[in-house]
């Protein structure tokens, strides 16, 4: 994007609940069986039948309005939202308008405008190359999703950045996966993105014309895709052109932006109350309820783990906002205090987070091709403890212990016994590491000119030939000061 301007960012995400029944009928709702096996008159559309509110879907949004710091409606009432599609077999949905679920929340350091519940429409299956409408040769309708219930949040235009509104998005499906209410699988598209974009002069305070970018579903594509809305829309303005309020598809393939339809507005959906149902108000019981299943949420966890374990701030992001990782770090703490890993003294929780962030991480994704997932490998928790507390007892060298730490990726096993087994003790003669040295000086005697002749930089040879004759088993500290020793700098 040219400098001198500004993007504008708000996200609307469906979410799919994890319901036994769909929102409005007693279908089964089931990923992936035959199409159109799980469907009735009601969500269908026949005429004559009518829809009953699904309890458990409401305690779900309830609870997830709750997480998101939002004002659960005293009363609020569904509408009809009448429009055409094929994939709406009644010409409208059920969804909630002027008066929603909840309203007025906050994640982080964006704010919650509306959360509100309504169906899912069914599934268009295009059939040709690209599964788009455009070129297909013909399209079939799958009816078993239909009617699902889906929980809308919308937020206010606060994220200024594609790579903010990714994380931040990140951040709401670690929420709402840490709830149970779903399994947020995008995927499966139990989570889908939409994006508001517009762009204005940086500093200015009234926002452009925004379009909207629909159904993404990886946050890489939603990254992408704002994106290249971001540009083009700057492009326009740069050369003087205007935004039309649009609706677009992105395609992570080509990276095109396609026009799907100008922007419609409240008034063409023609909302009506839905005369079938009945208003929703939630019970005290039901609030309590929904209150005492609020898990520990991620924006909590991160300030538990900067307050009192004083981890710093991105590595406790890091830790509270991705779930698994999150659940691997605790389970390691947990091990460490519970004196089961190791003999002494627990490692400090900064060491653990260090070693689950970096070295484990790092060394997960280049065994699994990008991919990381703790839980599933061989590093057990308990046995990442134990690694980082041999590190900080000096019973390993940093280097040894990635060498044990590459062991256990491939293997798994017990550190302390590959430690005995490889030889990877941290040595502790020091009349042998003497001799190395004194081997190494005489091995690189150009470098040890430099080195005296007042170059610090050229001691790495040297440092390097003890460390190889150690197998990384010495403290390339104590290495460096030796040398400096041997060679009159100390």
């Amino acid at each position: 994007m040219p400098e001198g301007y500004e993007g504008v960012i708000g996200l609307e995400i469906h979410v799919q609940l994890s319901t036994r029944t769909k929102m409005f009928c007693g279908c089964e709702l089931s990923f992936g069986d035959e199409p159109n096996t799980h469907t009735c008159p009601i969500c269908l559309g026949h005429p004559g039948t009518l829809p009953v509110t699904n309890e458990q879907a409401v305690r779900y949004a309830l609870q997830i309005a709750l997480a998101l710091g939002c004002e659960p409606a005293a009363r609020s009432i569904f509408h009809r939202k009448n429009y055409f599609y094929p994939d709406l077999p009644k010409g409208y949905q059920i969804s909630q308008y002027d008066i929603p679920l909840a309203s007025e929340g906050r994640l982080g350091d964006v704010r919650i405008h509306r959360v509100h519940l309504e169906e899912d429409a069914a599934k268009l299956i295009h059939l040709g190359e690209s599964g788009r409408i455009h070129g297909s040769a013909a399209s079939l309708v799958d009816f078993n999703r239909g009617g699902t219930p889906l929980v809308e949040i919308v937020t206010e235009p606060d994220l200024r950045s594609p790579t903010e509104a990714r994380e931040w998005a990140q951040l709401m499906r670690t929420t709402v996966k840490q709830l149970g209410v779903s399994d947020v699988n995008m995927e499966e598209g139990s989570l889908r993105c939409d994006a508001n974009v517009s762009v204005r002069r940086a500093g200015a305070e009234q926002l452009g014309t925004k379009t909207e970018l629909k159904n993404m579903n990886s946050f890489r594509f939603l990254e992408r895709g704002i994106t290249a809305e971001l540009e083009r829309q700057a492009s326009l303005l740069e050369s003087g052109e205007q935004v039309e309020q649009e609706t677009f598809h992105f395609d992570p393939r080509t990276g095109a932006l396609t026009p799907l339809r100008s922007k419609e507005y409240a008034h063409d959906y023609r909302y009506f109350p839905e005369p079938d149902l009945v208003p929703l108000a939630p019970t005290e019981e039901m609030l309590r309820t929904a209150r005492q299943a609020l898990p520990e949420l991620p924006a909590e966890r991160r300030e538990r783990y900067q307050a009192e374990l004083g981890l710093p701030e991105v590595t406790a992001r890091q830790l509270a906002f991705d779930a698994e990782l999150g659940a691997y770090f605790e389970r390691a703490l947990n091990a460490s205090r519970q004196g089961t890993v190791a003999e002494g003294p627990a490692p400090e929780p900064r060491t653990i987070a260090n070693w689950v962030t970096g070295e484990l991480v790092g060394r997960l994704r280049e065994a699994g091709d990008g991919e990381v997932d703790p839980v599933s490998s061989k590093v057990s928790p308990e046995a990442l403890a134990a690694l980082a507390g041999m590190v900080e007892s000096n019973q390993v060298t940093t280097g040894a212990a990635r060498q044990v730490l590459a062991t256990l990726v491939a293997e798994g096993g017990d550190p302390a016994e590959i430690v005995e087994r490889e030889g990877l003790a941290q040595m502790s003669d020091a009349g042998e590491l003497e001799a190395m040295v004194d081997r190494a000086i005489e091995a690189e005697p150009v470098a040890a000119e430099k080195v005296k002749a007042g170059n610090p930089k050229a001691i790495g040879p040297i440092v390097g030939a003890v460390m190889r004759e150690t197998k990384g088993r010495a403290d390339g500290g104590q290495v460096t000061r030796l040398i400096q020793q041997k060679l009159g700098l100390d």
